[in-house]
């Protein structure tokens, strides 16, 4: 930020809703008064010219200030003034159109009467342009005296040259591709543009004059006659000197003062240059902003050139060659810049802005006539100051003891967002490119209000869904919301990808701006809320299947409920046997059947994959208790007391992992094989180069080879990205079933679900730079180094800081083990500080500790059936008295262990 802003002089804002851009501005005498005149364009092709005059700094526009205004008839692209007519020295206004060049004289008639004086344009001549143009320069080319010439650069690369009245010759510059900033050096009689290939090129003007015309290269190139060929090709356009600057260049300068060596300056889209006229480099100036203007001017001190760039930020540097010397704030972020004399007040800063800001301002600060009042001296009270700050230390203290990291929400919020699911699904599906591959793909309505209590500036609604489900629609933009108005948008959500979805959840996110008395942009807020979509929408009911490879039994506090009372959208009321057995099927083809005991308080879930268990267990939980819930029982709880299915989850932790290591392979041997096609291209072009002709040697047979080869790398890979995306999916599914089965085996906290949850799901989605488990691994470590330790050795272990893809997943399948065991003996999860001290030794059943380095030999998870095999180290280990050491096999550990578990 500028500690100086620029000072306003004048200005004045044009027209309503109009574009300018750089070439829009000019400042000369184009009345031939002897004064500076201020000329801008507007691509609504209104022609104005000024006259600025305040009675006191920053009043506005008068009314005598504005000398003329016309509307042209096309769009205005470029003015310049200079001496363009034939016959006299008197400076001409060229106004560049698209397809049009004219040039004005402007004069002015004494007024007799109070309205003062008149101003007029008249048009002394015109030329049709064949070509669209983009940009134009002039000045005597060929080194000629008294007189400007124009040229014109067009958007397909042709050079037109203009000598005043008449049309001298067009030339296409070669190897080109898109216009860049064009200019003229006197000193050097030299075009001088940037081409597409972000290279300064310079053009000799004999060199255009004597290169091949431009219509009949053209017609050249539609002849196929060599003969023909040859006879009017001409002299080749050759470039002068290059430079390669690295960038596209915004503006090119020519400065050539008494002081100052004659240089040409470049502004990048990063740096700003300075050359020589030889297209060496003097030096270049990094920028901290993204540039939007510049310009070079005269310099105090000899030798050196100061320049105006103005940037993004709103703000105006001045560069005194590469020392930053003055930087001072714009109310509007420039287009264009320029130094006028106005009025006798010479180095007044003219800047346009792209919307029509016109401002001459000026360097420097007001002086300030305000006097601070003396302070009355007091001695200080020592006993309040050590009472005050007792207190602040209370108040700073307890609020470090809290662990929520997001502010405490307002009593009333100012922007309320609803989001409602429509209760039945869409009567004709709003499915679009579904990968579904079933008969009908469903999808449901959401409707989402917005309500503003104040004023909301440029709403922006962003709906967001975890893939494979997909919305119609996902970004909404609205107009200025007043306080009291509200907007509705209807969207409507589907299954896009063909495997099921790991949560049936969405997100609505508005962020908008409340306008202050201090910020009048506003302060940026978000705010949110959260919609849950039917199970309907991926799933229908289904015949229930007697066998399955996994089964899950959840155990309740109360009576059985009848499915037919749960599930009233998937069950049939006229048919009795559903009401304890009922079948579920996916869209993408998997079978769920959930089945209600009679005698017992249990609900059993079975399914031949683990992870489609999920959704349907999730369901279920959340729907018992809603039905308790309505019936005023608050004692309701859901347990688990099976067995944890740990190797089905590691099955899918090792199918995912050998995934992203398969990607891995791809990539590097796509980097080979590319590494490879491009010497062969080398090869065969210093072949096709050469001019005595050589045997390609087969070259051509292998690039022919080698370009099928990473073609079919290429679909491999991104087929193989499919399928790590749908392992990541159901890993995430299988995750979310572990996650809440341990919950419920060890009755937690919500806190504690919510710390598991973060452990287990930190992921939204999984890159190849950072995957789900070198992440989880590190989540997993430090629970076990702090809230579920067994001793100060383990707190005292350091974490990594550098998270990579390991070589396998055997230390993570330990540590979730180790997780598992630990919450088993007592262990509870938190993240605060005065909880993760060193718990006790001993813990229910008579258990030793565990510690984290490596697990033991022969490990039993609890509340599974299977043991965790560890090959056992063969460096001798020695025991001393009771204490084991954390590398030894413990035979008692593990008795233990199990007369724990024939207990539970």
């Amino acid at each position: 930020m500028s500690l100086f802003k620029a000072r306003d002089w004048w200005s004045t804002v044009l027209g309503e809703k109009e574009e300018f851009d750089q070439g829009c501005l000019c400042v000369a005498d184009v009345v031939n008064s002897g004064q500076d005149k201020i000329i801008v364009g507007s691509y609504m092709g209104y022609l104005r010219i000024f006259n600025p005059h305040p009675t006191k700094p920053g009043d506005g526009v008068q009314a005598g200030d504005l000398l003329l205004e016309v509307q042209l008839r096309e769009p205005i692209l470029q003015v310049e003034v200079g001496k363009f007519v034939s016959g006299t020295e008197v400076l001409h206004l060229a106004v560049l159109h698209c397809r049009k060049l004219c040039v004005y004289a402007v004069s002015g008639t004494l007024g007799n009467v109070e309205h003062g004086n008149q101003y007029q344009i008249k048009l002394m001549y015109e030329h049709n342009l064949q070509r669209t143009a983009c940009n134009m320069t002039y000045g005597p080319f060929g080194g000629i005296k008294g007189r400007d010439l124009i040229c014109i650069q067009s958007m397909d690369g042709m050079l037109m040259l203009f000598e005043q009245e008449s049309y001298a010759f067009g030339r296409f510059l070669p190897g080109f591709l898109l216009p860049g900033p064009l200019t003229y050096s006197s000193r050097t009689d030299s075009f001088i543009t940037v081409s597409s290939c972000r290279q300064v090129e310079s053009y000799k003007y004999q060199v255009l004059a004597f290169a091949t015309d431009a219509d009949e290269r053209q017609e050249n190139r539609n002849r196929k006659e060599t003969e023909q060929q040859k006879l009017s090709s001409g002299k080749r356009l050759v470039v002068d000197w290059v430079l390669n600057i690295g960038e596209q260049a915004l503006d090119i300068c020519i400065v050539s003062f008494n002081q100052a060596v004659s240089s040409v300056f470049v502004l990048g889209e990063r740096n700003f240059f300075c050359l020589k006229d030889n297209g060496q480099i003097r030096f270049m100036k990094k920028l901290d902003c993204s540039p939007s203007c510049f310009l070079p001017y005269c310099s105090v001190t000899e030798g050196t050139i100061n320049t105006l760039v103005g940037n993004h930020n709103n703000m105006l540097h001045v560069y005194q060659d590469v020392t930053l010397k003055w930087a001072t704030q714009l109310p509007h972020v420039p287009v264009s810049v320029k130094v006028a004399n106005l009025q006798g007040l010479r180095g007044v800063i003219v800047t346009l802005s792209d919307s029509g800001h016109l401002q001459c301002s000026y360097l420097g600060t007001d002086p300030s006539l305000f006097q601070a009042p003396r302070i009355e001296s007091r001695e200080i009270n020592y006993e309040e100051l050590d009472a005050e700050m007792k207190q602040l230390q209370k108040i700073i203290r307890e609020a470090t003891k809290t662990q929520d990291i997001l502010p405490e929400c307002e009593r009333q919020k100012d922007l309320i967002v609803v989001a409602e699911v429509s209760p039945e699904l869409d009567a004709e599906s709003q499915a679009i490119d579904s990968e579904v591959k079933a008969e009908a793909v469903p999808s449901v309505t959401v409707k989402i209000t917005i309500q503003s209590r104040v004023t909301a500036q440029k709403p922006k609604l962003a709906v967001c869904v975890q893939a494979p489900l997909a919305v119609t629609c996902d970004q909404f933009v609205f107009d200025n919301l007043e306080p009291d108005a509200s907007e509705t948008v209807v969207l409507s959500v589907f299954l896009k990808g063909n495997c099921p979805p790991s949560e049936l959840e969405g997100n609505v996110v508005v962020s908008y701006s409340t306008p202050t008395e201090l910020n009048p942009e506003g302060i940026l807020k978000v705010a949110q809320c959260k919609f849950r979509l039917p199970l309907r929408l991926i799933c229908f009911p289904a015949q229930p299947s007697k066998t399955a490879n996994h089964k899950l039994t959840i155990d309740t506090n109360k009576p059985s409920i009848s499915l037919l009372t749960i599930f009233p959208d998937f069950a049939d009321q006229s048919e009795d046997d559903q009401s304890n057995v009922l079948g579920f099927q996916f869209l993408t083809g998997s079978k769920i059947t959930l089945l209600v005991s009679k005698t017992s308080q249990r609900y059993r879930i079975q399914s031949d994959q683990l992870e489609d268990l999920w959704l349907i267990t999730n369901e279920l939980t959340l729907r018992l208790e809603e039905h308790f819930k309505k019936q005023n029982c608050k004692d309701f709880m859901c347990t688990f007391s099976g067995s944890i299915p740990l190797q089905e989850y590691f099955e899918l932790i090792d199918r995912h992992f050998e995934l992203r290591l398969n990607a891995e392979k791809f990539r590097e041997l796509l980097s080979e094989r590319a590494v490879q096609f491009r010497a062969i291209e080398r090869r065969l072009l210093t072949r096709f180069k050469d001019k005595t002709p050589a045997p390609l040697q087969h070259l051509d047979t292998l690039l022919e080879g080698t370009f099928r080869e990473v073609i079919a790398l290429a679909d491999a890979a991104e087929e193989n990205q499919v399928n790590v995306f749908q392992a990541f999916t159901k890993l995430k599914s299988a995750t979310h079933l572990v996650v809440m089965l341990i919950s419920l085996w060890q009755k937690l906290s919500t806190d504690q679900v919510a710390i598991l949850e973060a452990t287990f799901l930190p992921l939204g989605q999984d890159t190849q730079e950072l995957g789900w488990e070198e992440t989880v691994d590190a989540a997993i470590s430090y629970l076990l180094r702090t809230c579920l330790s067994k001793n100060s050795k383990e707190q005292a272990l350091t974490l990594t800081s550098e998270l990579c893809i390991p070589k396998d997943t055997s230390r993570l399948k330990k540590h979730i083990t180790l997780l598992c065991d630990r919450l088993a003996k007592g262990g509870r999860l938190s993240l605060s500080t005065e909880t993760t001290t060193q718990q006790t030794v001993v813990m229910p059943g008579g258990c030793t500790t565990i510690p984290e380095s490596d697990l033991e030999e022969g490990t039993i998870v609890p509340g599974t059936n299977h043991m965790y095999i560890t090959k056992q180290k063969s460096k001798p280990e020695i025991i001393l008295g009771e204490s084991i050491s954390s590398r030894a096999l413990s035979v008692r550990h593990l008795s233990d262990k199990q007369s724990f578990l024939s207990r539970e």
